[in-house]
This record gives structure tokens, sequence and C-alpha cells, in this order.
């Protein structure tokens, strides 16, 4: 399959923001009385990171490149993905129904939770999708299901290197105690593993995800370099080349700072060689699960300003993006710190007025319902538009139902070189008469 191409509109990313948002505006895709709040997902920019990843592996390994599905669970941008080259990452039955409905072959689907039914692994093992094992009970429950009848499934577990934490410990899945995948350091797991490949000939991929946000990248690859010494060390005491697969997980860091992206896919790769070359010899396998480092940069979100006031002599904008669309900012807003630009209501930026302390709040009928806290920005004024940059991951597509706010319009760009906007539905607005249907 040949790589997916870059975009090439000679717009940067701030310029391309504001045609789609001002074309947005022009199409009532936002309108302040009937589309109050949406989203929007760089489909160029999409395909751009796409092919960033696919350069950033040499051509001589063989890798899968899964998206984490839970990063942007939309099924016409699965789809895309899908086109683009992508496999799929699922963690839940809702997921996998996703990338189903998608198109993706089962074979290019990676399951991967650390509560996997019985059910859910049938599914799993009857198509052939791969499967991470995330612990001893259940190994044991797979050893059941294969006994009933083989599998075309490529079958791994997850180890957990235990390197340690990142700057954000709610991100971090490597340390001493996480929750996920069996760890290498405790006495005696390293000896009861190697056992358990020697006596299960299908076990034959290994799978390591460090951690997310706030991971730096020599973390990240110490952990896989780990991994790969356990690989080897289970071929060397088996007498066999038994682990094929390495699965790196994924998690690269975002920069929320600016619209440069860093760190790239090629720094990562960088730092595998540096802790862990054998990876690109042609022994192994490579499977990754990338998922915001693919779409945040590649996203935004637009709401209308519905009310300004002052309180405590501190400007406060009250907004229709809160909570429900910036869950883990509002309740965290340390680690997880937006942009966010001022825009007139005709979707053009508020430039020329000196910016002033603002708290820019939501709709949400609770007093921490904030998106920042004295942020400095043009007046904004009932009518005007905030947009919250680097949502393409997340945020609007990982809606959280406070007080009952329904779904917002997730719409796909383009821009094409000479600044034509088009627009494609990713999901439809929710309308509020779906919030009263009876249950039953």
């Amino acid at each position: 399959m040949p790589l997916p191409q870059p975009a090439a509109t000679g717009e940067d990313a701030a310029a391309r923001r504001e045609l789609a948002l001002r074309e947005a505006v022009r199409r009532r895709l936002l309108d302040p009385e009937d589309a109050l709040l949406a989203a929007f997902v760089d489909l160029d920019g999409v395909a751009a990171s796409v092919a960033d990843l696919h350069r950033a592996f040499p051509a001589g390994v063989e890798v899968l490149h899964a998206f984490a599905a839970k990063a942007n669970c939309l099924v016409p941008l699965l789809a895309r993905l899908r086109g683009l080259g992508m496999g799929c990452e699922v963690a839940s039955p809702g997921e996998f129904a996703q990338a189903l409905a998608a198109g993706f072959d089962p074979a290019r689907i990676v399951f991967d939770s650390p509560a996997k039914t019985r059910r859910e692994l049938v599914q799993a093992l009857e198509l052939g999708a791969a499967v991470n094992i995330d612990n001893w009970q259940e190994l044991d429950r797979v050893d059941d299901l294969l006994r009933a009848g083989a599998s075309a499934s490529r079958i791994g577990v997850r180890v957990n290197p235990q390197v340690g934490a990142g700057a954000i410990g709610a991100m971090s899945t490597a340390t001493a105690t996480s929750k996920f995948g069996i760890t290498l350091a405790d006495e005696g797991n390293a000896e009861r593993l190697v056992e358990a490949f020697r006596a299960r000939p299908w076990l034959t991929w290994v799978h390591v995800h460090v951690g997310s946000q706030g991971c730096p990248l020599d973390l990240m690859a110490e952990g896989v370099a780990q991994v790969v010494a356990f690989a080897e060390r289970v071929n060397a005491e088996l007498g066999r080349r038994q682990v094929v697969g390495i699965d790196l997980g994924g998690g690269l860091p975002v920069n929320f700072a600016d619209d440069t992206t860093t760190p790239t896919y090629a720094d990562y790769v960088g730092r595998l060689r540096a802790h862990a070359p054998e990876l690109f010899d042609g022994r192994y396998r490579l499977a990754t699960e990338f998922g915001r480092s693919l779409l945040a940069k590649n996203g935004f979100t637009a709401a209308y300003v519905e009310y300004t006031k002052a309180s405590g002599g501190r400007r406060i904008a009250v907004t229709h993006a809160g909570a429900q669309v910036a869950t883990r900012t509002v309740f965290m807003p340390d680690t997880w710190p937006l942009r966010i630009t001022a825009h007139h209501p005709s979707g053009a930026a508020k430039e020329g007025d000196d910016p002033v302390p603002q708290d820019v709040a939501g709709p949400c009928c609770f007093a921490g319902d904030l998106l920042a806290r004295a942020r400095p920005l043009p007046p904004l004024e009932p009518g005007d538009l905030v947009a919250l940059l680097d949502t393409g991951a997340y945020y609007a597509t990982t809606h959280f139902q406070y007080n009952s706010l329904p779904e917002p319009a997730v719409h796909g760009f383009t821009v094409d070189a000479g600044g034509a906007v088009r627009f494609e539905p990713l999901r439809r607005a929710q309308p509020v008469e779906e919030l009263l249907r009876p249950v039953g």
C-alpha cells in the first residue's frame, strides 16, 4: 500500500483553522441559536500525521500501526484512518464494534483491555483479532478457550517493565504498582513468564505501553528495551524464535503550548534505535498504538460566548464549551491546559485589542466548570466565539453528559490549495429529544 501523502495546501495551522471557522459560521455549522458548539477535525492534517508516522519507521521492518480508538472513536474517522493504512487498537466491546463498523479487517485490530470478559475474548479469537493478555488469570482463560478450538489470532502478553512514572502519574502505566500487565521485576514473574511461553507455542508476541502524556521519550524507549531483552531471553531459553513480534504501544506526548509538533515520530524512533537497536534488524515484527499524537493537533472545538460579567474585579466569559467537552481540562487544569483563541462572530480572529485576564467558563452547573482562569485574551463579548485548540483527540468525541448536555456535532474538513474549505459530517449534533427516550 502506498504511503499516505501529507497535505500540500500551503496554509499554516492557524490560517487553516480560521478559514474553517469562518466557513463554518457562513454555512451555519456554528450558529448563535442552533449550533452553539461544534468540533472540527482537519482531515488533511490527519493524513499528514499518519504519513509522518509511517515514514518514521524503516521500510524494511514490518509494522502494523494501529490507531488507538479511544482517542477518537467516530466511525467515519476510523474508516478514513483505515484508508490511510492504519490498523485499530481497541480496549472495549464498544470500540471493537466501532472498528468493525469502520471496515477494519479483524486481523488488523488489536484488542487491549485489562478487563476482557470471556464473551469478548471468544469474539476476538473467533474473528482472528490480535489479543494482548493482561494478567495470569486472563492467560488461564485464554488457555480454556483455545482448548475448545484453534484461533488465527496472534496472541501476546502485556508486560510491565516497571521503569517508573512520567510527569503525570495518572498517565504513567509502567510504575511499580500499575494496574496494567504482568510485572517483570516482581520476584519470580520473569521466570514464570518464560515458562508460560514454553508451555504455549501460540504465545508469540509481547506488548508494552509505558505511558502517555508527560512521559519522556527515553523513559518510553527504556521500557521497550527491557521488553525486547525479555523477548530475547525467552527465545534463547526456549532455543527457538517463539517471540516474533513486539507491540510497542503508543503514548507519544503532544505539545499543547503552540502549533509546533514536538516530539516527532522520528524523534521517538531515534530513541528506540539508541535503546533497542534489535527492533530494526528484521528479527521482530512490530505494532504501534498511537492515538492522541495523531489527532490532537489536527482538531479544534468552537463555542459561542453567551454572556460576560465581572466577579471580584475579573472578567468572566460564559461559553457553551465546558466540562462536557473538555473534561480533563476542567477537572485537572494544571495537567491538561488548553490554548484558547478569541474570535469575532464572523470567525475572524480578534486582534488589535490589548488582552485582559478573563475566566473562560462553561455551561455546566458547578463552580469549577472553567476552561481557563485569568487567561489573557482580547476582551470577549456576547456573540463572540472561542476556539479550544489541539482537541482533535478525546475532548468533544469523549463526551461527558453532565447536566444532560447533548453531544455536539463533529465536522471533518479539508482545505484546498486555493483556500476553499470542504466539510464532511463525522457526527451529527445530538437532538435533545434523544435524551428523552424511555429506558426498556
